[in-house]
């Protein structure tokens, strides 16, 4: 089930999408709405901003766990609640950035929060993130959230379609073995390593390339029973 409606769900009440992150009536006596307008036209500029990203989700989370003073979240809630009603926020707060045509980071940090619930949102999400990105960053973030889930195949699947070793940040290379290796494809691992050679600046990545040479010949060697 998407992350959105199962929210909504345990929540045990509506959320409207319009409402979740946008400014609570709290919100200017904790001197908020100058900092949250702040990072919004920071956003505006470049919706891949990080910082910023990481700054206002801080807010819209707690927004939607402090609420008003009259909203009944803050007294009845447990912290299974408060954590489902922050992670909506930031979930709402990535959707609507992610409207921007140039925009990658939000795409992947919703799909951080939807990887146990739905995979094959995920998978959408980070794909059109890497799409979206000529440098391979979002590639590079996409890889290493999924291999992190412990999704090494489905890592796999993402970078084979989406990599482009002469243009990419070589870090999507890195991501790549070390997902085949975890996946137990070692002539997978191989083949990525040896698609390093396209990168242009073979200098700069000099000691990725003996990091992974040793990984992938540790990955080969035949195991003794």
């Amino acid at each position: 089930m998407a992350l959105l409606p199962r929210l909504r769900r345990l929540l045990g009440r509506p959320v409207p999408a319009s409402r979740v992150g946008a400014r609570r009536p709290g919100a200017t006596r904790h001197g908020d709405v100058p900092q949250e307008d702040a990072l919004r036209s920071r956003l505006g500029d470049d919706p891949n901003d990080e910082q910023a990203f990481a700054a206002l989700a801080e807010i819209v989370r707690r927004h939607a766990v402090t609420g008003s003073d009259d909203d009944p979240l803050t007294a009845e809630a447990d912290d299974a609640e408060r954590q489902r009603a922050a992670d909506l926020a930031v979930w709402s707060l990535g959707e609507e950035l992610a409207g921007n045509p140039r925009a990658w980071y939000p795409l992947v940090e919703v799909a951080r929060l939807s990887v146990r619930d739905d995979l094959e949102g995920t998978l959408r999400r980070l794909t059109t993130a890497a799409e979206r990105d000529p440098s391979g960053r979002a590639l590079v973030a996409g890889l290493r959230l999924l291999r992190e889930a412990g999704l090494p195949v489905e890592a796999l699947g993402l970078g084979t379609g989406h990599w482009h070793p002469r243009d990419h940040d070589p870090e999507a290379g890195r991501e790549l073995v070390l997902a085949a290796v975890e996946a137990d494809r070692p002539l997978d691992a191989k083949q990525h390593l040896a698609s390093l050679d396209l990168y242009p600046d073979q200098a700069s990545i000099a000691q990725l390339r003996r990091e992974l040479t040793r990984l992938v010949e540790h990955a080969n060697r035949p195991t003794t029973a």
